[in-house]
């Protein structure tokens, strides 16, 4: 069973606790501390594997926990690090925060490899704390926790035509057909229960990708039979294919069909139905005039909504080539790149919470905002996204940021400067 969502558990190791220990050395009473550093506890990190498809791996393994870093030792020892956990994922893999549901990072497109956790810092040895009035300290640092987190996969296919459709429609019989895809087929309701990929390959280096996607019922959007899962993969695709029975094989009417699933993709997520549509009306050298009435009935209903219509049999071949050519020249006119969905939690660490920042005023008025917690975090946040415009918000209010302006006399109007980035305060 395809499995494309798995609950986990994730824990960075913990840092090691510096030694506490003096130097013994022949006709020096007292020698003065040399406990070392402990070592930085393992990171959890996840990457991409491009032999993996699936997540059922994850069904099996449910906590993955880092290495912890080893106690410093006697003589300026440095304790050992703890061990990289590296967790191996399909790409297309998202991580969510399991507790609010928002994501963590997007294992899509150039992201091939990231540290969702970091282990925790080395304590400091008591060799660091020998002072003037304190020459023979007793205490070292102790090691800095790991963080634990319970997260969410969801695996989302990549691909750039979406086949959607009731099963036994002919969706994975046409992907076979039109690329080095091998799906399973057979004449039995819901035989695809996992998306299959495929490249169709239309020379001179022109192609695309094409996904089959699972079957869906009415009911999918409330998670009926395999709605979710069907659902969940088609937010990545550029254009929805819409595959139908043309000939109505075992009595379905295909205008119906297209509009339940129109109707499950607006309950689900309304956006889905902004894509590029195209119909394919397959099965037509079933029917007995050749499926040119329904074919007529089809166009009548679907093509003065800007969706075109085309008369195929993924057995035989007959239109296909025909729907290809529309649907590359339909991606032509498309940014290609792959969908990532944008980072919506950041996991809080105690290192990360004590970087300083200063609040200061220019010679203009402005205020300026600058320091090493500033700057992190606009490294890994974007802007020009409306999400992350909104977290680049949340974080200023919930670090007190905003609070500190306000102190300072901010109004509404002024100018906020932040590393060549300049914006205007509303409250």
């Amino acid at each position: 069973m395809f499995t494309d969502r798995a609950k986990v558990f994730i824990k960075s190791g913990d840092g090691g606790n510096g030694h506490v220990s003096f130097r013994r050395e022949l006709y020096v009473a007292s020698g003065g501390p040399d406990g070392g550093d402990g070592g930085k506890g393992g990171d959890v990190i996840f990457q991409v594997d491009d032999g993996l498809n699936t997540l059922v791996d994850f069904r099996h393994v449910r906590k993955y926990v880092a290495e912890n870093g080893k106690e410093g030792g006697k003589r300026r020892c440095h304790g050992s690090n703890g061990k990289d956990l590296i967790v191996k994922v399909p790409e297309g893999t998202v991580i969510k925060d399991f507790e609010s549901g928002k994501v963590i990072t997007d294992m899509s497109g150039e992201n091939r490899r990231e540290i969702v956790l970091k282990g925790g810092k080395g304590g400091l040895g008591n060799m660091h704390f020998a002072t003037s009035t304190m020459q023979v300290p007793k205490y070292a640092q102790p090691g800095q926790l790991g963080q634990e987190l319970w997260i969410q996969l969801e695996l989302k296919v990549i691909a750039d035509v979406g086949l959607v459709g009731f099963p036994n429609v002919g969706k994975s019989t046409l992907l076979s057909r039109v690329s080095n895809a091998r799906p399973k087929i057979a004449n039995y309701h819901f035989t695809t229960l996992d998306p299959h990929l495929g490249v169709v390959d239309l020379g001179d280096g022109n192609g695309f990708v094409m996904a089959d996607i699972p079957g869906l019922i009415e009911g999918a959007s409330e998670g009926l039979g395999l709605g979710h899962e069907f659902l969940r993969h088609i937010e990545r695709t550029k254009v929805l294919l819409h595959v139908v029975d043309g000939a109505s094989v075992e009595g379905r009417d295909p205008i119906e069909d297209i509009l339940s699933i129109m109707n499950e993709l607006r309950a689900y997520n309304e956006d889905l139905l902004k894509l590029p549509q195209v119909i394919a009306a397959n099965k037509l050298d079933a029917a007995a005039d050749g499926g040119e009435e329904r074919l007529a009935r089809l166009k009548e209903r679907f093509e003065p909504q800007g969706i075109p219509v085309f008369g195929i049999s993924a057995v035989t071949g007959k239109g296909v080539d025909r729907l290809l050519a529309h649907l590359f020249e339909v991606l032509k006119g498309m940014d290609r790149t792959p969908k990532v969905f944008e980072r919506e939690f950041e996991v809080g660490y105690l290192s990360d919470q004590n970087l300083p920042y200063t609040v200061s005023r220019a010679d203009d008025g402005a205020f300026i905002v600058e320091g090493p917690r500033i700057e992190k975090m606009l490294g890994y946040t974007n802007l020009d996204s409306e999400k992350g415009f909104a977290f680049f918000q949340k974080f200023l209010k919930d670090t007190g940021i905003l609070g500190d302006l306000e102190k300072e006399g901010i109004a509404e109007g002024d100018t906020v400067r932040m590393y060549g980035l300049e914006f205007d305060y509303y409250k």
